[in-house]
């Protein structure tokens, strides 16, 4: 009878478990699984993870919740990428966008090869609609990380405001490869559509 009960403990702890694994996370992000996320971030998890929460608290509409999880990533140690990370996340949530550029900027400096201080740079630039050097930015994570299918979907957006469409196309095509069950797939072939159709 022990053997049954282990069993199904284990089966009950695995999910928790797995999905503290970041990659894992971001899948359930990109299938808009956002309560999933947010239910996997530890405050002394892993901080990709507690970053992929806190967007997923942004994209649930729930900015006071979003803010926590960034003030967490800006307790870390400021010899940490993940401190500017978030702290450039809380700034753009609080419109501060210049102060967030500058803590995104400094999270690059850190940490050249993360990809997430790329990603929130970007996300800052595409902020003060700064769109080539906000699709450089986007172009550099899907560089670091060729599976982030948000990369992908904002280094699209990113080109298309940019007015370049084979750059655009190029990030569309593997988004929705990545990321099928994602939300913005309707948007994404609309904007396709539209392109080719000039």
């Amino acid at each position: 009878m022990k053997k049954p009960v282990f069993t199904l403990v284990l089966m009950l702890a695995a999910p928790a478990l797995f999905a503290q694994n970041a990659g894992e996370v971001q899948k359930f992000f990109e299938a808009g699984l956002y309560q999933r996320v947010v239910e996997a971030a530890q405050p002394d998890g892993d901080p990709a993870v507690l970053y992929t929460a806190a967007q997923s608290h942004q994209k649930l509409g729930e900015t006071d919740r979003a803010l926590e999880t960034y003030k967490m990533l800006a307790e870390r140690a400021e010899g940490d990428a993940w401190h500017y990370i978030g702290l450039s996340g809380q700034q753009l949530i609080e419109d501060r966008v210049d102060a967030a550029v500058e803590s995104a900027r400094r999270a690059v400096e850190i940490a050249p090869n993360t990809a997430g201080a790329h990603y929130q740079l970007g996300l800052v630039l595409a902020k003060r609609q700064e769109w080539p050097v906000a699709a450089a930015e986007f172009d550099k994570v899907t560089e670091l990380s060729p599976s982030n299918a948000y990369a992908h979907y904002y280094g699209g957006l990113m080109h298309y405001r940019a007015n370049r469409p084979d750059r655009m196309a190029i990030h569309f095509e593997q988004f929705l490869k990545l990321a099928p069950e994602a939300p913005e797939r309707p948007e994404v072939m609309q904007i396709m559509r539209t392109v080719r159709g000039r």
